[in-house]
């Protein structure tokens, strides 16, 4: 056996975020009734979510803070619409920070391929950038947090994927070492290249086969292709 220990990132990897997101922002479209001011639920989920994905590429690079990711996602995204600012309700962003976390939507195979691994005796962890409490109640929602032996995020480590030190924490907690490790995740510049700087081998989960130029150990466009590699 190569390996012995599997990094997975979490969001976009194994818990679907954006099935999850959807469906959050539907029922916070209809509850506020926002379609009101002339705006499709359609336009409204597009537009929040780039504003966040522009968001969390501020936050990853330290430019922000979770405080002002949370305040300024949902603002700006009626600014975007063309509203105003104070049109985004009152408390919006906090209801959405406690509805998403309890979706429960994973990646095709997900539980298969996890048990498929567990079982052949591979020792599993999580690194993840997402915030502490949050990622726990999606692990707990999605009945993902009994597969993991370590769950390693950025708020606790104090360091964000790509930087190679939250990498070396998580090798630390699972008492691994490079060269035995893999890392599984859906970002290229956080997790395939971080985990190269590292010093460990990558698989790159692609399901919408995006192209790239990058040089990667592996790359999967679905979980189950995983049992191919281990």
């Amino acid at each position: 056996m190569k390996y012995r220990h599997l990094f997975f990132d979490l969001d976009h990897t194994l818990w679907d975020f954006e099935t999850n997101a959807d469906e959050t922002l539907r029922h916070l479209f209809a509850e506020h009734n926002i379609g009101r001011h002339g705006v499709s639920v359609e336009k409204f989920i597009k537009e929040y979510s780039d504003i966040n994905h522009g968001l969390w590429r501020l936050y990853q690079g330290g430019k922000i803070n979770q405080q002002q990711l949370r305040a300024t996602r949902f603002p700006r995204t009626f600014v975007q619409l063309g509203l105003r600012e104070e049109d985004s309700p009152t408390g919006i962003s906090e209801q959405f920070t406690d509805l998403l976390p309890l979706k429960k939507a994973v990646f095709p195979y997900t539980y298969e391929v996890l048990d498929y691994l567990r079982d052949k005796g591979y020792r599993l962890h999580l690194i993840t950038n997402g915030f502490r409490n949050i990622q726990y109640l999606k692990l707990d929602a999605s009945q993902l947090t009994e597969y993991f032996e370590e769950i390693v995020t950025s708020e606790c480590c104090g360091h964000l994927k790509p930087d190679t030190r939250i990498f070396e924490h998580a090798l630390e907690r699972a008492g691994a070492n490079a060269p035995e490790s893999l890392m599984i995740g859906d970002n290229l510049e956080c997790d395939v290249l971080g985990a190269y700087n590292a010093g460990l081998d990558q698989v790159y989960f692609n399901p919408a086969k995006r192209r790239h130029f990058n040089q990667i150990t592996y790359e999967i466009s679905c979980l189950s292709e995983l049992k191919e590699i281990l």
